[in-house]
């Protein structure tokens, strides 16, 4: 049997690579097609063109791995079904439970790498592709944050109605202090500006209240240099920063969130959620295609590579609704990120005792 499961790894590994491949080469070309005129009418480089189109190419190698899985799986075994192999294997008392054992083992080689590319090669990817379509595809697109809200201190809060990044200048500035919810000073200012030789920030036109024992004391004045844990480079987060970040830098920006009462934390750590479960599509998927297309039918193959792309479809579709789900406030974000892999999951396990085989 050791030599017939180095033969299913290696078939399934070669089908999935070659599925990937030619995937990605499709919907990069239609990429292209459709963006061809854009590329010459900003003259847009040559080599900035293939650059983004790698990095897009390992994107789409992380976005479709469930429907290359499964169209690999349903292929290889189908096709060992067509020739009685898989009769001959179960008829020769090898269990269906061992028989699964080199398909197990290869997807979670796959599963593996993608996790390490989603963890440290793809944000790189990601961030490749963003800064591609700001700078040749998207120009003219806005370069001020609105409405920040930011925790600067452990009862310290900011507020800044605009923020713009190439002045590295806000505007109607807040600064408050509370303390077991009460109110102990409040800054304004009508603009803060960064000053780079004092590594601080300076407030125009400054006024400071401060309460004390029932009191309340004013202040004002045009300028004002203060010190904040923030600088502005926390400000104008590229688009998805969370998909740029590698896992440990995701890790700490999330610390770093959480310690400022940020409003965007969770938006991190569901990426955090997703790059744990990916990984596990790809072992539910395998173990559902080979109980889908081990049982040797008439029609041949066709049918059943059909119905693992629907299924695949399906699966990305439920992934695509759980993550928006997540996002849009979900009281449980970890549940529904892993929804999809739960259900799947369920559905397999439901597959193993009913279908034949």
């Amino acid at each position: 049997m050791k030599l017939l499961d180095k033969l299913i790894i290696k078939d399934f590994l070669k089908t999935y690579f070659f599925v990937v491949l030619m995937l990605i080469l499709v919907v990069l070309v239609l990429d292209f097609t459709e963006k061809n005129d854009k590329y010459i009418q900003n003259q847009v480089p040559t080599g900035e063109i293939l650059r983004y189109m790698g990095n897009y190419g390992l994107y789409l190698n992380n976005l479709l791995t469930p429907i290359t899985v499964f169209i690999s799986v349903i292929f290889i075994t189908s096709k060992m079904a067509g020739r009685t192999e898989i009769i001959a294997i179960l008829s020769s008392g090898v269990s269906f439970v061992r028989l699964l054992r080199p398909f197990l083992f290869g997807a979670a080689l796959i599963g593996a790498a993608s996790f390490y590319l989603n963890g440290w090669v793809l944000p790189k990817a990601t961030e490749g592709v963003t800064v591609f379509r700001l700078v040749y595809l998207e120009k003219g697109t806005n370069t001020s944050d609105q409405n920040i809200h930011i925790k600067v201190g452990e009862d310290s809060y900011a507020y800044l109605s605009r923020f713009f990044k190439a002045t590295n200048t806000g505007y109607s500035f807040t600064l408050e202090t509370i303390k077991d919810g009460k109110l102990l000073a409040k800054i304004s200012s009508d603009r803060i500006e960064w000053d780079t030789a004092k590594n601080s920030w300076t407030m125009i036109n400054w006024r400071l209240r401060e309460l004390k024992d029932r009191k309340e004391e004013w202040s004002v004045g045009s300028r004002k240099d203060t010190v904040l844990s923030i600088v502005p480079e926390d400000f104008g987060v590229p688009e998805k920063h969370h998909e740029t970040l590698k896992l440990p830098q995701l890790s700490k920006q999330i610390r770093t969130l959480e310690e400022r009462g940020a409003d965007n934390v969770e938006y991190y750590k569901i990426e955090r959620y997703v790059r744990f479960m990916s990984p596990f599509a790809a072992i539910i998927l395998t173990f559902i295609g080979v109980i889908m297309s081990a049982r040797k039918t008439r029609g041949g193959s066709g049918f059943q590579i059909a119905m693992g792309f629907l299924m695949a479809f399906i699966y990305i579709l439920f992934y695509i609704l759980s993550r928006t789900f997540a996002e849009n406030g979900s009281e449980y974000p970890i549940l529904s990120v892993w929804l999809p892999n739960i259900v799947f999951g369920i559905l397999g396990l439901v597959l193993y005792k009913t279908v034949p085989r």
